[in-house]
């Protein structure tokens, strides 16, 4: 007993460990609004977290209507560069710090502008350190950004509402369901109860009754 206990234990010690150690990359959002920030999603996870590595990561830009990407932001272990004028002092780094071997590398445009409209692409060069030998790999990310006057409601957000105030409402009717019946079934039990006393005290004063007629017969 005791050595599968600790088993399971181990089991379930891994499970949290892969679990905490478990990577997502989810896709950018799309649309910003002019004249404010807006975050560039860019997420690369390695297939083997035990693996060491670096990466450098690049950024390019093709405007709408435009035929050509152009170079715009390049960060590696030396740090950020703005590559092009078109968005310099505009660029922050908002991906993965301290450490070289970089999986997220999102960035964040300030101020964005109707111009900012366009194709983004993401490159990930990353070199993984293996025993005996260096593998280099290149990853591409592809973000197809819109710049609005103003936002608005995504699809999403309105079904994620609508959701939610059915899940609400039904929670309530729900409840009122359970209400009513706790009350007939305590109000049915109480009647019960009633019945079963009343005829508790009618069998009492019977066999009372009983006894008192038997009492005068032998008296008699």
């Amino acid at each position: 007993m005791a050595v599968s206990n600790l088993l399971l234990l181990a089991l379930l010690c891994s499970m949290f460990a892969y679990c905490r150690g478990a990577c997502a990359e989810p896709d950018s959002d799309t649309e910003a609004v002019a004249g404010k920030g807006f975050k560039l999603g860019c997420l690369s996870c390695k297939r083997r977290s035990e693996v060491t590595g670096t990466a450098t990561v690049q950024w390019y830009f093709r405007g709408k209507g435009e035929a050509d990407f152009y170079h715009i932001y390049t960060y590696n272990e030396e740090g950020p560069t703005i590559e092009s004028d078109n968005f310099m002092d505009r660029v922050d780094w908002n991906g993965s710090k301290r450490s070289p071997d970089i999986q997220d590398a999102s960035i964040y445009l300030l101020n964005v502008t109707f111009n900012d409209s366009g194709t983004y692409q993401c490159f990930f060069n990353r070199i993984l350190f293996y025993d005996n030998y260096e593998y280099s790999t290149t990853v591409n990310k592809v973000v197809h950004l819109t710049v609005v006057a103003k936002a608005t409601r995504g699809t999403a957000s309105i079904v994620s509402e609508v959701m939610m105030y059915v899940t609400i409402i039904g929670l309530q009717v729900w409840l009122l369901i359970e209400m009513i019946y706790c009350y007939k079934k305590i109000s049915t039990a109480g009647e019960e109860a009633l019945r079963e006393a009343a005829n508790a005290e009618y069998l009492a004063i019977a066999s009372e009754g009983k006894d008192n007629c038997a009492g005068v017969q032998v008296g008699e």
